[in-house]
């Protein structure tokens, strides 16, 4: 479905994605991890068309990605944000509906809200509220549906965990495996590992702009330098 090959990106002088290559079919959860700085949110950004690369080539569908957000989501590419990004001054309702902007069918819209609040409920009861006074845990399910409101068959999540208690990690985690029963195709970029390797099919670990280590989630977790590298807390 989504193929990354060779992928060369720079900011300014640094050497941010040194040949990086993924893959991802349709139907997987396939993750992400690494430290901090290791590239995780440039490879998602290069793909979204938000960042531009040097060499390499990624494809969907067999098809090249054009360097354009608005192109690329228009294909089928959903990009959920680290830090949420949610319109704060709107209410949860128009953020949803600013997820199908560059939709035309109307009618499908309305019944993708409807799917949108069966998945989140809490969303449908705080519909008329604005985003910005949301609990952290609200507006990652905000970012989410937002994310799911453009009809993508496949999905970007950045770090859909961060900075969220650990009741809340569990519930997004839930989430997530329920969005892949709806017949979607997810990239998590990930720091809580164990979490993420818990849910996928297939993982990349991604050191210092390079992948290091691929294979499937559970040998990469039976991987003893991940265990010590990564895997030190299962909250």
């Amino acid at each position: 479905m989504l193929k990354v090959n060779n992928l060369q990106v720079y900011y300014g002088g640094i050497h941010a994605l040194k040949g990086v290559s993924i893959e991802v079919h349709k139907g997987e959860i396939v993750t992400i991890i690494g430290s901090n700085g290791a590239g995780k949110s440039t490879l998602l950004n290069t793909i979204s068309g938000f960042l531009k690369y040097k060499d390499g080539e990624v494809t969907y569908l067999n098809s090249k990605l054009p360097l354009n957000p608005s192109k690329v989501v228009k294909l089928g590419i959903s990009h959920v944000p680290e830090g949420r990004l949610i319109f704060a001054n709107l209410s949860v309702l128009d953020n949803l509906l600013m997820g199908a902007y560059l939709r035309k069918d109307k009618a499908n819209i309305k019944e993708d809200l409807e799917n949108t609040y069966t998945l989140f409920p809490r969303l449908k009861e705080r519909e008329k509220q604005i985003a910005g006074t949301l609990s952290g845990g609200e507006q990652q399910m905000l970012a989410i549906g937002r994310g799911l409101m453009s009809s993508p068959e496949l999905i970007l999540l950045d770090e859909p965990s961060l900075g969220l208690a650990p009741l809340l990690v569990k519930t997004v985690f839930d989430i997530i495996t329920d969005i892949r029963k709806m017949g979607k195709t997810l990239l998590l970029v990930e720091q809580n590992a164990y979490k993420a390797l818990s849910i996928a099919d297939r993982a990349y670990v991604l050191e210092q702009g390079k992948i290091t280590i691929e294979g499937s989630a559970k040998a990469i977790a039976e991987n003893p330098k991940i265990r010590d590298a990564y895997l030190g807390s299962k909250k």
